[in-house]
């Protein structure tokens, strides 16, 4: 739904005062208000406009910040309504004063802030979806394989507290082995030789 530019109450007053009432001043004191001080602060028409500007220029930006507002026609409509002050204010010699330049410098300030407002809201959800696709891409990540555990090395001491201590020394053989007789194998000198052949003289 395109929203109404605010600020286009002010500049139509100005222009019904300026086009249809020729005879208002928009510098004369319409009322005087005695301040705390003791000074009489004078209240023109020029004022009042200015002041009601102002008013409209917040709800303008408290509008622009909501979620889902200031479309492109919106911008467009503050655009006009900028370019025609501004025009107005060059143009037409009774639209050319201090008070019509700060309403059409206030227009100028609406619809730059409302185009600020649409570029940071397009970044912000430009940057909530990057956050959202972030975890996505990371589940979708294969996960590594697990390295192996290495068994665990039991430490030295432990090693050293399991060798026995008290060990029993190795006992000497008492007892003799076998004896193990084997033939005589050299000749003696009375018997005849080992090969059993005659002596030859």
């Amino acid at each position: 739904m395109v929203s109404f530019p605010l600020l286009l109450i002010p500049l139509a007053i100005y222009n019904i005062i300026v086009w249809l009432m020729p005879g208002v001043s928009f510098a004369d004191p319409l009322a005087k208000l005695t301040l705390v001080s003791g000074t009489e602060w004078p209240i023109t028409l020029g004022d009042i406009l200015l002041a009601l500007a102002v008013v409209l220029l917040l709800l303008e930006v408290i509008k622009g910040a909501r979620p889902g507002a200031k479309y492109l026609t919106d911008h467009l409509l503050s655009f006009v309504v900028f370019g025609a002050a501004a025009a107005e204010f060059v143009l037409w010699p009774k639209f050319g004063t201090s008070i019509y330049f700060l309403l059409t410098l206030l227009t100028m300030v609406e619809f730059l802030s409302g185009i600020t407002l649409h570029t940071r809201r397009g970044a912000a959800a430009s940057g909530r979806a990057a956050r959202r696709l972030e975890p996505a891409a990371v589940e979708a990540a294969p996960a590594p394989a697990a390295a192996p555990v290495p068994a665990p090395v039991p430490p030295a001491a432990s090693v050293a507290e399991s060798v026995p201590l008290d060990q029993p020394e190795p006992k000497p053989a008492t007892e003799p082995g076998p004896t193990i007789t084997l033939p005589d194998l050299q000749p003696s000198s009375g018997s005849p030789s080992a090969s059993g052949s005659p002596d030859i003289r």
